[in-house]
């Protein structure tokens, strides 16, 4: 392992020795860090160093937890006890535009990765967020843009390159270890091996690409919720429409309700027809926009304001096929107990078809619904940590299952795979992973 003082470069760090405590906190971007605290942290520089740490974790009997540098809310990767073993240095992105192919590294963000596919006339459906890293954004399944028409962002990693509980560097596909590779795309916190690059398929870029939208009062939250219910099978994969509930929205005095439809188009024309639908909300809007070509870019930065760095989060969610008159009562319920912004909800209408490739990642539905508590003070706990965990509970009767990118098992277990992936999920683990060298997900033992 290397033990260089450059800021770059990662080290080793045994409990109570210096720098320990810096790395444990570095290892979470959430600013709420959890008490859990890791034997050894080891932040490997290059797959050989993966490989070295998990022939240590052998060696010495520890359980190992994985991070690759994203946002992970919960902190699976941080626990008591074992190996931390932090691969967010491995950032490596190789294109290969003529192929429409590129192996990337897990520690790589999907922001930076979209940026670069960009100048090449590519796309990929990296996430949401800025700063989210590809590791556990496609391990978990990967709801990002584009999703609607490209599927879940594990339906385009056509192989992985892993690490495997022994200390083994192999390649999976559907063809070379192919039960790896099935519970890479989808498993999450729960993979048992460590993935040191992701081989992707890539698409052509959308010629257009921006949003329509338009701001409510909460006051209007019965009407704008009955119209999207009932529209969003019609509309078109190309749009992912969605819903923000906060109250920190321009123009807008308490609550607020923000419609957005960013569309992903072959060209303008297409992208109008597929926002079409935006004239025919209800009245009462503060706010509306009825297309702008924005790029990426400003995607992202809008997306940010909800999410700032050095805030603390509490997060959780569900997938649910309810009718909307058995939602609105939780989501008034949402509104009336909503913290302050950048606290927030969101509402994701996804309609998947009927089929999906062979893999783990299995649980979806029509409607997703995630709560984020936001705050800077960590004596604000107590105030608003309870929130996203209480109100999902209130709802849990209505839902199907939940998705690991705003998981909560710690607090919360909840169904996150189809009962037959989990089952064969748990035959995979004891197959490759017989001694439980990696942590499963929280909440299970």
């Amino acid at each position: 392992m290397s033990h260089s003082t450059a800021p770059v470069r990662g080290q080793t760090f045994r409990r109570d020795a210096p720098g320990y405590e810096a790395a444990r906190q570095a290892a979470m971007w959430n600013a709420r860090r959890p008490d859990r605290f890791p034997d050894i942290i080891v932040q490997a520089n290059d797959v050989y160093e993966v490989v070295q740490a998990v022939r240590l974790a052998k060696r010495e009997g520890l359980r190992v937890g994985v991070r690759s540098g994203g946002h992970s809310w919960a902190g699976n990767h941080v626990r008591d006890g074992g190996m931390l073993l932090d691969v967010s240095r491995l950032r490596d992105a190789e294109i290969d535009r003529h192929a429409m192919r590129a192996r990337v590294g897990p520690g790589c963000a999907g922001h930076a990765l979209a940026s670069r596919l960009g100048r090449h006339g590519l796309f990929f459906p990296a996430g949401h967020c800025q700063g989210v890293a590809l590791g556990g954004y496609l391990l978990q399944g990967g709801f990002g843009w584009h999703s609607r028409t490209l599927g879940p962002a594990c339906m385009s990693v056509e192989a992985i390159d892993c690490v495997t509980a022994d200390g083994d560097l192999v390649h999976a596909s559907a063809t070379e270890n192919p039960e790896l590779y099935w519970a890479a795309r989808g498993a999450g916190p729960g993979f048992f091996a460590v993935v040191t690059r992701f081989h992707l398929r890539l698409y052509p870029r959308p010629r257009v690409i921006g949003f329509a939208l338009q701001r409510f009062s909460a006051d209007h939250l019965d009407d704008v919720f009955r119209w999207l219910h009932a529209i969003g099978p019609e509309v078109s994969p190309a749009v992912e429409l969605q819903v923000l509930i906060s109250r920190g929205l321009g123009g807008i005095r308490g609550p607020g309700l923000e419609v957005v439809a960013p569309v992903f188009a072959d060209g303008l024309r297409a992208a109008l027809r597929a926002t079409a639908f935006m004239r025919d909300s209800p009245r009462g809007a503060r706010r509306s926009l009825r297309f702008v070509p924005s790029g990426l870019g400003l995607m992202y930065r809008g997306v940010m304001n909800h999410y700032p760095d050095d805030h603390r989060y509490a997060v959780d969610n569900m997938w649910t096929r309810a009718p909307i008159d058995a939602l609105l009562p939780g989501l008034h319920r949402i509104v009336e107990t909503l913290p302050p912004a950048p606290s927030h909800a969101l509402w994701l209408n996804w309609a998947p078809p009927a089929e999906r490739p062979d893999m783990a990642f299995s649980m979806e539905d029509r409607l997703y619904l995630a709560l984020y508590a936001v705050w800077r003070d960590a004596a604000d706990d107590h105030r608003f940590d309870r929130w996203p965990v209480e109100r999902m509970r209130e709802l849990a009767h209505l839902a199907t299952g939940i998705q690991l990118a705003d998981e909560n098992l710690g607090q919360r277990p909840a169904k996150f795979v189809a009962d037959p992936n989990l089952v064969r999920l748990d035959a995979a683990r004891a197959a490759h992973d017989p001694a439980g060298r990696f942590h499963p997900w929280m909440g299970r033992p």
